[in-house]
C-alpha cells in the first residue's frame, strides 16, 4: 500500500475519489498523460484494494474502497503506540541521568 501512495500522481487520484465516484476519463482530466499510463496507476491502486471499478456499459466507474485506508491507519496506530512506549523510556533514562548527574553536583 505504501509503495502506492508514494507516487503522487497516485495520491491526486485517490483525493479526486474521496469526492466521490468517477470515470476514467474524469480521472484523466487533470493529468497530461495517456490512458494507458493513468491505468496503469488505477491498476496498481486496484491490486493494493485502495480503489475498486465497476463497469457500467462501456465505462469503468472507480471508488474508493470501503476500508481502502484501514491497513495503513493500523499500521500507523501500531508505530505510534511503539515509538510512544519507546520515547516515554528515553524520558525516564534521561530523567535518570540528570538526577545522578545533580547528584554529583
Amino acid at each position: 500500500m505504501f509503495h502506492a501512495l508514494g507516487d503522487p500522481t497516485r495520491r491526486s487520484i485517490l483525493e479526486r475519489l474521496s469526492m466521490g465516484p468517477a470515470t476514467v476519463g474524469e480521472l484523466a482530466e487533470p493529468f497530461k498523460m495517456a490512458l494507458p499510463s493513468l491505468m496503469q496507476h488505477l491498476g496498481v491502486l486496484e491490486d493494493c484494494s485502495l480503489v475498486g471499478s465497476q463497469k457500467v456499459g462501456r465505462v469503468r466507474i472507480y471508488k474508493l474502497t470501503q476500508d481502502s485506508m484501514k491497513a495503513g491507519e493500523d499500521w500507523f496506530v501500531r508505530q505510534r503506540t511503539h515509538w510512544d512506549k519507546r520515547l516515554d523510556q528515553l524520558d525516564s533514562y534521561l530523567l535518570e541521568m540528570k538526577e545522578k548527574e545533580n547528584g554529583k553536583n
